[in-house]
């Protein structure tokens, strides 16, 4: 009797290696992913849209945000079967290049002052693209990372993931603190474009790191006995729909980064409060530079404790800290917004974000991963894009209606904490045999390891 080939092993290093560039690609594509955010809320609405409305202009700028976000899901259909049937390593190259090239262009779009209508009809275009791009980032990164880690610190290394994210944020918001205290004239003219600008390196330097990086054992193992699926995504909606749907669920709770990273500023910088732009951007900054630190430790803690525990805890957390943080806004007491700021973006919020990762990815066998994880947040994510447009209604004219902001943040937080209650831990269950189970309606018992 023949002894069944053992499954190929990560070269030595792998496991770094792939964190390293999840991290590093996740920081450039989120660098170029926030620096939109800030300027939507802060320059788009004087450079694209007509001053003669400010709270439309405003209104408008926020949704171009949200597109992206809509283009999610497109993408995530299109790269997730990629991603399953050819590897995660082309998806992950592809995304870095898109997002820089994408950037940069919106730095080089002329204003509406200079062609009229046309302007936010390019900067939408570039939005897109920039959305298509996102859509494969996370979840190829998540998948490889996942898939070189040791099994008992699967939660750790795909962590690195979303902490490039908190780095990608950090370092837009360092390179826009300059640039908002320009003089009024410089920022609207030329001031804005420079970060957009600097992204042209983003596609140089994640193609980079990433080109050297080995195809995942698990993917690899798969391709060479011939299982990898011909049509991932007829696997994916017919074997592990309900899991699909959790992870959806689950992907609202990034609503709490939306609205604290681009309505929370929009508001706190408005005639209403009257906050000093670069002291908020200074608040975002902080937070996230406390998150680079909490997300580690929330994602080991995950790999003793399990997943479930440490995501309820962001999940639910998320939901009561933004009502003090709103409020604190609301007050404005720049101490008080720093400290209920930081709790709640750069500590609560990082248990959910530092194990969505591995908690999503772990729902699906290797052979519909990627489709599973993107699709699954994509479609959340876009949901959560959106939520910025929605606060910006439900604040009312005046825009100040914070209370019911944080209600609305609060409910959108509910069914990520269903998700998780539903969910099975998949903490110890060996790589190879993740989301190896029935039909979709079977994981609805939620069963324990």
């Amino acid at each position: 009797m023949s002894v069944p080939a053992a499954p190929p092993r990560a070269p030595q290093g792998q496991p770094r290696k792939a964190a390293f560039a999840a991290w590093s690609g996740s920081a450039l594509e989120y660098y170029d992913f926030f620096i939109y955010g800030s300027a939507a809320a802060l320059v788009f609405p004087k450079v694209f849209f007509d001053e003669s409305d400010p709270a439309d202009a405003t209104l408008l700028s926020l949704a171009t945000f949200g597109v992206a976000y809509a283009a999610r899901p497109v993408g995530a259909f299109f790269l997730g079967h990629i991603g399953d049937r050819l590897g995660r390593r082309k998806i992950m190259v592809f995304t870095v290049v898109l997002m820089g090239l994408s950037t940069f262009l919106i730095g080089c779009l002329p204003t509406r002052e200079q062609v009229g209508g046309f302007a936010p009809l390019l900067l939408v275009l570039c939005r897109i693209l920039q959305g298509i791009s996102a859509a494969g980032e996370q979840s190829s990164a998540g998948s490889m990372t996942l898939e070189h880690a040791p099994e008992d610190r699967r939660a750790y290394f795909t962590s690195f993931t979303l902490n490039g994210t908190q780095a990608g944020q950090l370092l837009a918001t360092i390179i826009f603190l300059p640039i908002a205290a320009l003089p009024e004239d410089q920022l609207l003219s030329w001031g804005w474009r420079v970060p957009f600008w600097l992204s042209l390196g983003v596609a140089v330097a994640g193609y980079v790191i990433r080109r050297s990086l080995d195809e995942t054992p698990e993917f690899a193992r798969k391709a060479e006995s011939g299982e990898v699926a011909k049509m991932p995504l007829a696997v994916l909606f017919r074997d592990h729909w309900v899991d699909v749907l959790r992870v959806i669920g689950g992907a609202l709770v990034a609503s709490v980064s939306t609205i604290f990273t681009v309505w929370a500023l929009s508001y706190a910088t408005s005639d209403a409060v009257g906050m000093d732009r670069s002291a908020m951007l200074w608040v975002g900054a902080l937070a996230n530079l406390v998150a680079l630190a909490a997300i580690p430790l929330w994602a080991r803690l995950a790999d003793r404790i399990g997943r479930r525990p440490v995501f309820l805890t962001g999940a639910a957390g998320s939901a009561l800290l933004m009502f003090g943080y709103l409020w604190a806004i609301s007050t404005g007491s720049y101490a008080l917004t720093f400290v209920l700021g930081i709790l709640a973006f750069g500590v609560v919020y990082s248990a959910a974000n530092a194990v969505w990762p591995a908690f999503y990815g772990e729902m699906f066998p290797t052979r519909v991963r990627l489709s599973g994880m993107a699709i699954g947040t994509q479609i959340g994510f876009a949901i959560s894009g959106f939520a910025v447009t929605f606060a910006a209604q439900i604040a009312g004219p005046g825009g100040d209606n914070w209370g019911a902001v944080g209600l609305f943040t609060a409910a959108l937080c509910v069914l990520p904490v269903v998700a998780a209650l539903t969910a099975r831990e998949t903490a110890k269950v060996p790589t190879g045999q993740l989301g190896e189970r029935g039909a979709g309606s079977a994981v609805l018992k939620g069963a324990a390891v």
